[in-house]
């Protein structure tokens, strides 16, 4: 599909696109991460831009004018269109939150995965591969299984297993690696792209952060047109905080709003590395930080999508925050408790992010805030057994606990 050029963060340099050109051959694959650039004039043409002919409730494809692939698939009409709720919380009216935990596999990664498995068919491929913590590979096998191409996913054997229980329900060839994160992204990406599988890194692959994007749109037009002041999120590699600076930067370019919001990467205490990078300031420079977290789905000590993350950030005037794993349980509960959405850690961050701001009076219960979670809580429920607390009961302590 010729709708776009590839543009370098750092050299700038433009390609044009072809299988198999994922980063910048000058910069290299951290450095020389792509950005996708449409032609923005023709886009401000489209009928539904010109006319604001948007769905509330409709999959992400209703974008398809801003989207870099021609194929569809089956799943395509489910993704995205998740709720946008309005809830009162920590003193603040009307704080919207994004749950992505209504997807198909339940997280944000069917974004990305959905425009993989298409431009894999654009390309001609038959196979596809990914290295992740449970997220992306989950998606990625749900989403290709109706296909006839074949998925391999790379996990740390660690992964948790209502993530590993998808993969294998959905039928994919599963190397649950004996290593961190950041080794089996590293394996899988060698091995991979030796075969010439078609690869769905989301911070190597630059179509990947455009079905992310998507969210930002969502965003938008589920809340009227009018964009909130700020925007958490927690960040493991950082494409799905740089996607969410692409997406409201391209509704402001094509005159769909008039505002970018201040984004907030929030990031485990245990393993903040682009926090790292990012404080560090100009020029941002790759920092690898050794770490744990209860947060599986952001514990990235080397992410590959730094540079675009704090390069997407500084322009919105955004920063990163970090919380303890405590913070982040706490999070889940008293989100669950306040809303009634279960979000697994690294989701439920945004909301512990958002107290520790509002605590550190960063944040006003006059400023407009949406959170995005990114993950439905019951793909890790072994992150907050401990919680459970309650006691089994014969029928007569039943009744006398209930009739005194």
């Amino acid at each position: 599909m010729n709708n776009h050029i590839l543009r370098c963060i750092t050299c700038k340099k433009e390609f044009t696109p072809k299988p198999g050109l994922y980063y910048c051959v000058d910069c290299g694959y951290i450095m020389g991460t792509l950005e996708v650039i449409y032609d923005y004039e023709t886009i401000k043409d489209n009928s539904k831009v010109k006319q604001k002919n948007f769905e509330k409730k409709a999959s992400m494809y209703q974008f398809d004018f801003l989207l870099p692939t021609e194929s569809k698939c089956k799943f395509d009409e489910y993704v995205g269109g998740t709720p946008l709720y309005k809830f009162d919380l920590l003193g603040i009216k009307d704080v919207l939150v994004k749950y992505d935990g209504s997807n198909p596999s339940s997280s944000y990664k069917d974004r990305a995965s959905s425009v993989a498995i298409n431009r894999a068919i654009d390309e001609g491929n038959n196979t596809l591969f990914c290295a992740s913590t449970g997220n992306a590979a989950s998606s990625l096998a749900m989403l290709n299984a109706h296909t006839d191409m074949k998925t391999y996913i790379f996990v740390p054997a660690t992964i948790p297993i209502g993530k590993r229980t998808q993969l294998e329900i959905s039928g994919a060839q599963v190397m649950a690696v004996e290593g961190t994160y950041d080794e089996v992204y590293d394996l899988s990406l060698e091995l991979g792209l030796k075969k010439g599988w078609y690869c769905r890194h989301a911070a190597i692959n630059p179509y990947l952060l455009e079905g992310k994007k998507t969210g930002a749109f969502e965003i938008v037009i589920q809340n009227d047109f009018t964009v909130p002041d700020y925007v958490l999120v927690g960040v493991g590699d950082g494409t799905v905080i740089s996607s969410l600076y692409k997406g409201f930067w391209e509704f402001k370019k094509i005159g769909l709003t008039d505002k970018i919001p201040r984004i907030i990467g929030v990031q485990a205490e245990g393993i903040p590395a682009i926090k790292a990078v990012f404080e560090k300031g100009k020029p941002y420079t790759p920092h690898v930080i050794i770490g744990e977290t209860v947060a599986d789905s952001i514990a990235v000590g080397n992410p590959r999508d730094v540079i675009k993350a704090c390069t997407y950030i500084e322009a919105c005037n955004g920063f990163f925050i970090s919380i303890t794993d405590e913070e982040i349980l706490d999070a889940i509960s008293e989100l669950g408790k306040e809303t009634g959405l279960f979000a697994e850690p690294a989701g439920a961050v945004a909301f512990g992010g958002l107290k520790k701001l509002i605590y550190e009076e960063k944040i006003t219960d006059s400023d407009k805030v949406c959170l995005v979670i990114t993950g439905n809580g019951l793909k890790d429920v072994n992150a907050v057994k401990d919680m459970i607390h309650t006691e089994s009961l014969t029928v007569d302590e039943v009744v006398k606990r209930l009739e005194g």
